[in-house]
């Protein structure tokens, strides 16, 4: 019978497919670079191939190592549910919770959902990063992350989702804009030319883009900003306009600010956020009561906020 390979030799080809450079992925690794080469050239003879080319400028992945590397993260975060269904014999909603979000969903959010979280649920852990899409989703699939927070419409595969609530998009601006003097406040075309953008990678970027009509064109100026503050600031600054979410609004993003923001006339624009795992997780349950809980702290927040007076942070229905 053929030897099989050990998770451990299987990680180490993940992490150099991941450095390309035995050194990083020993780091990586946390071993040593003696011990990590060790590991995949036993891989090689288990496997009776040859995984990894390489020489003293570059390494390279074989058309069956790159095949390897993804068969073999698909294993690992098979192996690490199975360990987070053991440890989670212990109770439900306790223990540690690896929990990813995207910038423009983590300052606005989090919130209004940590705390409460912690009251009720106070054996969970949250170890939290923040990320753009693509790399949660990547962390995700490697089960480096239980669950993500992400916003919609995006490619999700064979995730697990679950939608929370929708946030629509608001036009933010200058008070004196003309813009604003419209009775019924739309992306036109001249509104499009006029929206600034967050850079690639920013799926708020592809969101407000979606929101132009396919003959117009946003972000005329070829200005881009790397966060929603910096957007926020380029447009005081008089460089244009932005669709900015309604959540980060009610969070106060505009408050000492020059600006106000008015809700866009139906069909406004506006995304999904959701929580999404990996089909194979062994937390369903408290995924879905998680999808639950800030859902709920979410629609509890915005009551609030109605309450104590939207109008005060620059937001206008009219």
């Amino acid at each position: 019978m053929a030897t099989l390979p050990s998770l451990r030799q299987l990680k180490y080809l993940v992490a150099l497919a991941e450095h390309l450079n035995f050194t990083r992925a020993a780091e990586a690794s946390f071993v040593t670079q003696s011990t990590l080469s060790a590991g995949l050239k036993e891989l090689e003879t288990a496997l009776g191939a040859r995984l990894v080319e390489r020489d003293r400028q570059s390494v390279v992945l074989t058309a069956l190592g790159a095949e390897i590397v993804a068969r073999a993260r698909t294993l690992i975060s098979q192996a690490e549910d199975l360990v987070e269904l053991a440890s989670g014999a212990a109770g439900p909603m306790s223990g540690t919770l690896r929990f990813g979000t995207i910038p423009t969903v983590a300052p606005f959010l989090l919130p209004e959902v940590l705390p409460a979280l912690r009251e009720r649920y106070p054996a969970l852990k949250l170890l939290l990063r923040e990320d753009l899409t693509a790399n949660l989703l990547a962390r995700l699939a490697a089960a480096q992350l239980d669950f993500a927070l992400i916003a919609l419409p995006y490619d999700t595969g064979g995730l697990l989702v679950a939608p929370l609530y929708e946030d629509e998009f608001w036009l933010a601006g200058k008070r004196d804009d003309p813009a604003f003097k419209a009775k019924r406040l739309a992306v036109t075309a001249s509104v499009a030319e006029r929206l600034l953008l967050l850079e690639e990678g920013h799926c708020l970027r592809e969101h407000t883009l979606a929101a132009c009509a396919r003959n117009m064109t946003a972000n005329a100026s070829g200005v881009e900003a790397t966060s929603l503050l910096t957007l926020v600031q380029m447009v005081e600054s008089g460089l244009g306009l932005a669709l900015i979410p309604e959540i980060a609004l009610r969070s106060g993003l505009l408050d000492k600010t020059g600006l106000i923001a008015r809700p866009l006339a139906p069909p406004a624009p506006k995304r999904t956020l959701a929580l999404v795992a990996r089909p194979t997780t062994a937390r369903k349950s408290e995924f879905e009561t998680l999808a639950a809980f800030i859902g709920e702290a979410h629609r509890a927040a915005r009551r609030r906020s109605a309450t104590s007076g939207g109008r005060r942070r620059g937001l206008s229905s009219k």
